[in-house]
């Protein structure tokens, strides 16, 4: 009885691993499109991954351009007529520029030209600028963001995926937020 035991003990041991690698999240061959408060890859291929660390070294250093694609939240429907609605605020990464609502999965033309223009202007038209994109920590938003600056030909393109979460938990400095404008808002 003691062998059969073992045996599946041992078989167990050896799939575990197996088991907890495959539940970790894979890089998507296309966008993220659903579920963007979850964990993420460990990787962006094409991408540098930056720890709170590095981040930090880049932006005392003026090294790069930090782009933040934090979401703003939705005006709950159907408030009360009259009722006024404020946007919660956003503290984000000092110098850094607010293109929300940008890390979707499908981004309707009207949002994709805006994330062109945004990173156009974090760059000053420059493509090899670094462009440090981030969020908040478990946010594929930042992802997709960042893998959509590499298909616009970015070619120094680093994600941030601790975001304000990691940069709040290392106790460095942040600024209220203004998002950057869009086209409909002039």
């Amino acid at each position: 009885m003691r062998r059969p035991l073992a045996a599946v003990i041992v078989v167990a041991l050896l799939v575990a691993p197996a088991l907890a690698q495959q539940q970790e999240p894979f890089e998507p061959k296309g966008y993220r499109t659903d579920n963007y408060r979850a964990p993420v890859p460990a990787t962006l291929a094409g991408a540098r991954v930056l720890t709170t660390e590095e981040a930090e070294a880049i932006w005392r250093a003026n090294s790069g351009a930090f782009v933040d694609v934090m979401p703003r939240p939705p005006k709950p429907k159907n408030l009360p007529e009259g009722t006024v609605w404020r946007d919660a605020p956003r503290r984000n990464i000092p110098g850094s520029i607010w293109l929300p609502d940008t890390g979707y999965g499908t981004l309707p033309p009207a949002m994709d030209d805006y994330l062109q223009r945004g990173l156009a202007r974090a760059s000053r038209g420059n493509k090899a600028v670094l462009l440090v994109i981030y969020c908040l920590a478990d946010c594929w938003m930042s992802w997709n963001a960042a893998k959509r600056a590499l298909a616009y030909g970015y070619s120094s393109v680093a994600w941030y995926p601790d975001g304000t979460d990691g940069w709040e938990r290392a106790k460095l400095p942040t600024d209220e937020a203004q998002p950057e404008p869009r086209p409909e808002q002039h």
